[in-house]
């Protein structure tokens, strides 16, 4: 499949803009070296030690930050359509600029649910219209996210789901996940499984163990998603169809996609950063922005994750954004919905493990850029003349604290509330225009 172009978002033409005194990072071809880079007609022109801006070329000091593709976000929920109170697409867009995210991949479990080739034409519209964002929708693997009658993938493909998924609710029938593969397969795409069992999961709010026991909250088995995985790679290998496995936070699950890589089958994976940051001590006294799908994990499978980072199992890190209102979450904890948000902490806390020496800040990079863009197909995501000029800025020394009220965009619940992180964005430019800093 040939990689998918860019909308153009510069309907007006601008100067050419030079980004001088940067360190240029780009995973995909291990660039790390002083230089400056040239902008021309929302496209990088030329990059290096010796590039120099023509006559009338707008000009930033970058300082010495680190200039790198845009990230690519490859799962995120938004409240539209139907939960704009929680969150709309302008303030996503927001969040996410301030994040230095710059294209999104939205999630189709929404109200209604991305089932029908209208409804992802409007989402592809609406994040064109930010200037700022490129929203890339997955279309619904069954209607209305249901898990039982299929969707039209055809017709979903053609109008620009960028793959199919149930979004938070696992495919849990065999024979309809078995099916998604299959068509999948015959459009060139692949399917995301939410991975869990959920006749273990149902009404569950933490994982199993002394923790919940302690608590007196409902729980449900970490193996619970192993069992999901072990199913949908012999699927996988049935149908030789391709599946990727959201937000995996077990080393059980891990050890199962590692394995079927070796195998030569079409496996891929992604984590979520509050799965290799934080264990399932941060609920602390009830504290319901730590109260997640998959819950949060011991603190021998946070590690597990972070050794799958950096051995290359896990294919990419996603913001795994879900935004919820204040009435989602002040409310006993069992009660609570689940989900964080994580557009404006993405990049800041995959750094922590840079920082913490787990992981090359070229791997770190890798997992936000060029790894979600290979497995989308995507032009963006590097540093090489004629690519799209989505890029971000930012200083990966510079310390900041996340606090709830004060994050960019509607979604305030973060369950990173209260750390301090380091690694701030300066600057985001979206085609060559700049969307923050």
């Amino acid at each position: 499949m040939a990689p998918r172009r860019a909308p153009a978002y510069n309907a007006v033409p601008m100067p050419d803009l030079l980004i001088s005194h940067v360190r240029l990072l780009d995973a995909a071809s291990g660039l790390d070296a002083p230089g400056a880079l040239l902008v021309r007609d929302g496209r990088i022109a030329a990059l290096g030690g010796d590039v120099t801006a023509p006559e009338g070329a707008e000009t930033v000091d970058g300082r010495g930050a680190i200039l790198a593709p845009g990230l690519i976000d490859l799962r995120a929920a938004l409240g539209e359509p139907g939960h704009e109170h929680r969150e709309t697409i302008e303030s996503a867009a927001e969040a996410a600029a301030a994040g230095g995210i710059t294209t999104l991949c939205a999630l189709p479990d929404s109200d209604p649910a991305l089932d029908d080739p209208a409804l992802l034409q409007f989402i592809l519209r609406k994040g064109e219209a930010t200037g700022s964002l490129t929203i890339l929708p997955y279309g619904a693997a069954t209607r209305g996210c249901a898990g039982k009658e299929m969707t039209e993938f055809g017709l979903l493909r053609e109008a620009g789901a960028i793959a199919f998924t149930d979004g938070t609710h696992a495919i849990a029938d065999a024979r309809a996940m078995r099916l998604a593969l299959s068509y999948a397969r015959g459009f060139g795409s692949f399917v995301v499984q939410h991975p869990e069992e959920p006749s273990l999961t149902r009404n569950a709010s933490v994982t199993e163990g002394e923790m919940a026991t302690r608590m007196g909250l409902p729980a449900a088995p970490a193996a619970a998603e192993a069992m999901m995985v072990a199913r949908d790679i012999a699927l996988a290998r049935l149908t030789r169809g391709h599946v990727h496995f959201a937000h995996v936070s077990t080393g059980a699950a891990l050890d199962l996609i590692r394995a079927a890589k070796a195998e030569g089958l079409r496996v891929t994976c992604d984590t979520a950063p509050p799965y290799f940051d934080l264990n399932e001590t941060a609920i602390g006294d009830f504290r319901t922005y730590a109260k997640l799908s998959p819950p949060l994990r011991r603190e021998e499978d946070r590690r597990a994750v972070v050794a799958a980072l950096a051995d290359g199992t896990i294919d990419a890190i996603a913001s795994d954004h879900q935004p919820r209102d204040a009435d989602d979450k002040r409310v006993p904890f069992a009660q609570a919905e689940a989900g964080g948000a994580g557009l404006a902490t993405l990049l800041g806390v995959t750094l922590a493990r840079y920082h913490a020496g787990d992981l090359p800040l070229l791997r770190c990079l890798e997992l936000l850029t060029t790894g979600p863009a290979k497995l989308l197909g995507l032009e963006t995501g590097r540093l090489v003349p004629g690519a799209p000029a989505d890029l971000v800025l930012f200083s990966p020394d510079r310390g900041w604290k996340v606090e709830a009220g004060k994050l960019p965009g509607k979604a305030q619940n973060s369950p990173f509330d209260g750390r301090a992180l380091e690694g701030r964005v300066v600057g985001t430019w979206k085609a060559g225009r700049r969307v923050f800093g």
